[in-house]
């Protein structure tokens, strides 16, 4: 979507749209010709809300790409992630509060497990307590190199962040996750000649970090990913004309609601609950709302269907909260698609539910893949659901005379 085409159609409305995001909620059957963890689920109201809606299922980049969170998200909050590359260390940092300045290239940060000859047993080491990480990040705080500032910053569990800031640092750099695991993290490359000086740096931080956390079982080791700089990115007021706020316990998703120009909300409690009561707390405050469930993914990467199934129950259950404050259009969706059959994000379009008193209602009364395989919305690029739903909004007015 042209930003500046769909700026000059935008207009004012008393009108509110719900975002919410389950996130990796696309699935696979366990079983050739089973169900998904989405259509497993007992949703008695998402199935009554779908069969109100249009359904559809989106690609979150483009067909056959594997997203992360990143660029996922992007697509869904209508940006094209393709010409907006977000590196996962600006997301993380932010959510945290850093401030990040001009010189600054920002990295996320796991801790890990590697074995005795240096192979990653586990990327994320056993999703420590956030407690374990601060004395953790304490040890990595002790690191100094010459000609550089360093700073390190817990984030939640096994994640933390790295920013390096200094002259001279490009931010094209290489990942040291490879992904998977009974294989050794990788080496950070230059990926530009403008570059050459961070990656050595890089190198430097992470064999100093290795012989720190030698004796820190199981996280004797850490993984560096998303090297980037703060980008420069239209917000949601300038593009959407919306003033728009972002409901998330996890900090890189909070971080990438700052960097669009949306209103992090505090949330009290790390429950989804929670966040449901943070929702109707600050309902009359803004025009629109993303709200960020991480237990579906989470459960997804542990391979733990069973988890999944419940995460999204537990969804369910709070959606008449939802409904109760009368939201003129509500999308349900998902950043990018995590079967617990592959313990990893995948390709595979996510489902997508779009209610409004307008829409062009299916009547089909399941939210799932194979149900959003038949829906009215068809098979989209998820770019293309915010003007959707500005238009169920009446937020859009008529192109041309």
């Amino acid at each position: 979507m042209d930003f500046a085409f769909l700026k000059n159609l935008v207009v004012p409305a008393q009108t509110k749209i719900a975002l919410i995001v389950m996130d990796g909620l696309g699935g696979l059957p366990l079983e050739p010709g089973g169900k998904t963890e989405l259509e497993s689920a007992r949703k008695p109201n998402l199935d009554a809300l779908a069969a109100q809606s249009a359904l559809g299922l989106a690609d979150p980049v483009a067909p056959g790409i594997t997203p992360g969170s990143g660029p996922g998200h992007l697509g869904i909050f209508g940006y094209d992630p393709l010409q907006y590359e977000i590196g996962r260390g600006v997301l993380e940092a932010l959510g945290i509060d850093f401030d990040l300045g001009p010189k600054d290239v920002a990295a996320r940060g796991n801790f890990a497990s590697v074995d005795a000859a240096g192979l990653l047993t586990d990327r994320r080491a056993g999703r420590i307590a956030t407690e374990v990480n601060q004395e953790l990040v304490k040890l990595l705080r002790t690191i100094k190199i010459p000609g550089i500032e360093i700073f390190v910053e817990t984030v939640k569990e096994h994640r933390f962040v790295l920013v390096m800031r200094g002259a001279g640092l490009g931010d094209a750099l290489s990942e040291t996750d490879p992904q998977k695991t009974g294989v050794a993290p990788l080496t950070v490359k230059a990926l530009n000649a403008k570059s050459r000086k961070a990656a050595k740096l890089a190198n430097q931080f992470i064999a100093r970090a290795r012989k720190l956390l030698a004796d820190q079982h199981p996280a004797n080791m850490i993984l560096l990913r998303g090297f980037a700089k703060h980008p420069a990115i239209p917000s949601y007021q300038e593009v959407f004309g919306l003033r728009a706020a972002a409901i998330a316990v996890y900090p890189m998703y909070r971080g990438l609601a700052k960097l669009l120009g949306m209103k992090t909300l505090k949330v009290d409690g790390e429950t989804v609950a929670d966040e449901f009561t943070t929702l109707a707390k600050y309902w009359n405050d803004f025009d629109f709302f993303y709200l960020h469930v991480k237990k579906t993914d989470s459960a997804g990467e542990d391979g733990d269907f069973a988890r999944k199934v419940h995460a999204i129950e537990e969804v369910d259950a709070l959606i008449p909260r939802l409904l109760a404050l009368k939201p003129d259009v509500v999308i349900v969706t998902a950043d990018h698609s995590t079967p617990a059959l592959l313990k990893s994000h995948s390709w595979h379009p996510v489902p997508v539910l779009l209610y409004s008193k307008f829409v062009r209602a299916d009547g089909i009364a399941e939210f799932g893949e194979r149900a959003c395989a038949r829906g009215g919305l068809g098979h989209l690029r998820a770019q293309e659901l915010m003007p959707i739903a500005l238009s169920n909004a009446q937020r859009l007015t008529k192109f041309g005379a």
